[in-house]
């Protein structure tokens, strides 16, 4: 199947950071806005209390449902947000890790953000995404 996404990167940018700098979509490709992926489990509560990397797999975990019900994968996304309630580096990097690994090589431009609080009770982790496809 032909993609839509083009990952674009700049050698004059430094290589030291793990996603591409820019993406791209054809005009013709249908964009898909995902609401925030959040940690919650199917009655609601939130998964994973008191763990960044569980929170982070669980919100991937639904990031990947909800791009499947709009005919999309993980290999579409175009660009991600990741925002995680700490203020502390140690903990945006381990929620990072787990979003990276999931994405793999097709490692999509990114922001990576320490919040205060995020919308759930408990919710440590949170992931906005954009994708792209080209529908047949």
């Amino acid at each position: 199947m032909a993609r839509a996404v083009t990952l674009i990167r700049s050698a004059s940018l430094s290589d030291v950071a793990e996603y591409a700098y820019a993406a791209t979509a054809p005009a013709e490709s249908r964009l898909i806005f995902l609401a925030g992926a959040c940690p919650l489990n199917d009655d609601g509560s939130t998964a994973a209390v008191g763990d960044y990397a569980g929170q982070a797999s669980k919100a991937v975990e639904n990031m990947r449902t909800a791009l499947a019900s709009a005919g999309a994968s993980l290999e579409d996304v175009i660009s991600t947000r990741v925002l995680v309630a700490s203020s502390r580096q140690e903990d945006l990097v381990t929620a990072w890790e787990v979003v990276r690994d999931a994405f793999g090589d097709h490692d999509v431009p990114s922001t990576l953000m320490g919040v205060t609080v995020l919308g759930y009770t408990d919710q440590l982790v949170e992931i906005e995404a954009v994708a792209a496809v080209l529908d047949a």
